[in-house]
């Protein structure tokens, strides 16, 4: 069990650094301070411009492949490989907790954003023809109603969907979507009484069969 929970320590940690105040720094500027105050990729875009939002997706999305893709194969000195941890398992760990870094960061007061680029990141190397069906729903969501957030909840949502039809005999993965469907519905509770308010942004340029 050393190696699972060392190896989900570090991916927490590498989850904490966050594109968005990473890029800030470098600008002056904390986006938690701007716009709705959240540190993630679709703040960044409405605050500070494409080129600012794409060095944060690129930041958010790349911590994840390496907690996932690289992390779990590392033969750690002093942890090595326990046999008795399962490498799905293993894996799904540090996929989960590199997302919660970037909700929660240690580094930045546990203030991060919701979690969905650095999600796509970890499913990307876990099952990445799940991320056809998740963008698939998250457009037609976006063009239909014009909220983000709730495309990003339903485009999660299908992740366990697939799986269970996909690859019905690897449980972990299910959990996993399972799990991040629902994280991700909290890390967007915020959207949701503002969507039942009636007073959530919509993306304009996305929202092509808004009435007109």
């Amino acid at each position: 069990m050393l190696e699972l929970g060392v190896k989900a320590l570090l991916a927490y940690l590498l989850g904490s650094l966050l594109g968005s105040l990473l890029m800030g720094r470098l600008r002056g500027v904390d986006i938690r301070e701007q716009g709705s105050g959240n540190a993630g990729g679709t703040n960044a875009l409405r605050t500070q411009g494409w080129r600012f939002a794409l060095g944060v997706v690129l930041v958010d999305v790349g911590k994840a492949l390496l907690a996932v893709g690289v992390l779990p194969g590392l033969d750690l000195p002093l942890v090595g490989f326990d046999p008795a941890v399962g490498r799905s398992w293993l894996a799904v760990s540090c996929a989960a907790a590199v997302v919660i870094g970037h909700v929660y960061p240690v580094w930045y007061e546990f203030r991060g954003g919701k979690g969905a680029a650095t999600l796509i990141g970890a499913i990307a190397v876990l099952a990445p023809a799940a991320l056809v069906p998740v963008l698939l729903v998250w457009l037609c969501c976006v063009m239909l109603t014009g909220y983000v957030g709730l495309g990003t909840m339903l485009g999660t949502a299908t992740v366990p969907v697939y799986l269970a039809l996909a690859r019905p005999t690897e449980p972990a993965l299910f959990v996993f979507g399972l799990a991040m469907a629902g994280f991700v519905a909290i890390t967007h509770r915020s959207n949701i009484s503002r969507m039942v308010a009636g007073s959530e942004n919509r993306a304009k340029r996305l929202w092509l069969l808004r009435p007109r």
